[in-house]
């Protein structure tokens, strides 16, 4: 598959972590081009979930989408960084983003602002991926005093951010390689965000690639209806957490997604959500209809399509049916 047309796998947070290992070799044997590892508090570690997948496999990539930037000092964020990027050298793709806020409350780590907060911790992050000489700063969040990675990176470790507001999406082109997207993400947001990474790029006066890995929603099947059903609950768990966002305000239904909510949470989504959400939000159906979608997001501009299969007890069987029946379909 061409280098910027990638298709990839969500190892969802509810997998257990003794299973990553060989869920991530079924994910290379049967020719995935990457592995997505996501932080979610208080599931499995990111940095080690993702020690694991690189462990297990040999030639397939793994990212981190993403580790929240106030839930690990930027040091410590960047040393484990370094040591994966040289344990296995050009394999690791890391994501930084501000966490979910409910999640980085019962920390009590949510800072006043989360934007400044993030810019401060993937400079610091970068700097010191990049530079041997010792670092000292004082930002409004972090300090560093003096500090330098023994084992600095012996390659570049690309860095990307996992934001979906305007001005967050604008921050990764001036700061990162790329921006990881959530699911619920339709084409058009895809595109939307990939140009607005571009416009910060050019700002900041940066040339190269951007990329936007985007995670998507998935269910293939025989059966068109189950796979659309499998979708509908995932996508009416996903909308009733997250609320209205960017992410749908793009294809203007916000409102419908406020009132649905305010009308009954996720019953009411499940409910009342109408049918073309589900092809709008998600890739579902046949594998035709699926080949032909993942193709979609990839014309959007998602560089990288990452599949989160529905629903999770059938994880390893998806897998087989989306590698036998889809990747075969798709124009390579």
């Amino acid at each position: 598959m061409a280098n910027d047309h990638r298709l990839g796998i969500l190892l969802i947070s509810t997998t257990p972590p003794e299973r990553l290992p060989e869920l991530a070799r079924l994910c290379e044997e049967l020719g995935f081009d990457e592995i997505w590892l996501a932080e979610d508090y208080f599931f499995y570690g990111g940095f080690t979930g993702v020690g694991q997948a690189l462990a297990a496999t040999e030639r397939i990539r793994v990212g981190l989408g993403v580790v929240s930037c106030v839930a690990r000092h930027p040091a410590v964020a960047a040393m484990e960084i370094a040591s994966l990027g040289r344990a296995f050298p050009g394999r690791f793709l890391s994501g930084i983003g501000h966490g979910v806020p409910a999640w980085v409350q019962q920390m009590g780590l949510a800072p006043r602002s989360p934007m400044r907060a993030l810019e401060e911790a993937v400079t610091a992050i970068r700097t010191l991926l990049t530079t041997r000489e010792p670092q000292t700063s004082e930002g409004t969040y972090f300090t560093l005093r003096d500090v330098a990675l023994f084992h600095p990176p012996l390659a570049n470790v690309p860095l990307y951010l996992g934001v979906i507001g305007e001005k967050g999406c604008e921050l990764a082109g001036r700061i990162a390689d790329g921006n990881v997207l959530s699911v619920l993400a339709p084409t058009e947001y895809v595109s939307w965000a990939r140009s607005l990474g571009l416009r910060g790029m050019s700002q900041a006066g940066r040339s190269g690639s951007f990329s936007v890995p985007t995670f998507v929603l998935t269910a293939v099947d025989h059966d068109r209806a189950r796979a659309r059903t499998a979708v509908r609950q995932s996508l009416a768990f996903y909308l009733n957490a997250v609320g209205p966002t960017p992410l749908t305000g793009v294809i203007g239904i916000n409102d419908m997604v406020a009132e649905l909510i305010a009308a009954g949470g996720y019953e009411a989504l499940l409910d009342g959500m109408p049918d073309d959400w589900v092809d709008v939000l998600a890739i579902s159906g046949t594998p035709d209809e699926a080949a032909a979608r993942i193709e979609q997001y990839w014309a959007a501009g998602a560089d990288s399509v990452i599949l989160s299969p529905q629903p999770a007890e059938s994880a390893e069987s998806q897998l087989k049916l989306i590698a036998g029946d889809v990747l075969p379909r798709l124009n390579r």
